[in-house]
């Protein structure tokens, strides 16, 4: 097979940008981005690694002598089914921070909590910020 490592290199600067992408950035969409590219550089990993030459998907035939391994694929449709789970739940926690602080940026929304701790809000209510309601 013929220029098959370069899958390895796109792999690896998928996962580069990924993990960039989440160290970065402050706001939290884009490390979600960030790790939903990290996820697909191991998902592709895992699959370029399970690919055998010349081989076949695993039914057997007459004629066939060599099959890829079918483990790779079902394990990494077990992890994109786990990613998208992570991401829902990732989305659904940036929206309830941002319905209680305002913004989605890290660094706003630490800030946010340390002047309530320094003014003493947190306590009074709940941990709110001084948000009304229940």
């Amino acid at each position: 097979m013929t220029g098959g490592h370069y899958i390895f290199w796109f792999v690896f600067v998928l996962m580069v940008i990924g993990l960039y992408a989440v160290i970065s950035h402050g706001n939290l969409v884009k490390k979600l981005i960030g790790l939903n590219l990290f996820q697909i550089g191991v998902f592709m990993f895992y699959i370029a690694l399970g690919k055998v030459e010349d081989g076949r998907a695993p039914i057997v035939e007459e004629g066939v002598e060599v099959y890829s391994h079918p483990l790779p694929h079902v394990l990494i449709l077990t992890a994109i089914v786990v990613g998208v789970a992570t991401t829902s739940l990732g989305l659904a926690l940036a929206i309830r921070i941002y319905e209680a602080y305002g913004t989605i940026e890290e660094d706003e929304v630490i800030e946010r909590d340390k002047a309530a701790e320094r003014d003493g809000t947190a306590e009074r209510d709940g941990g709110r910020g001084g948000e009304a309601g229940p």
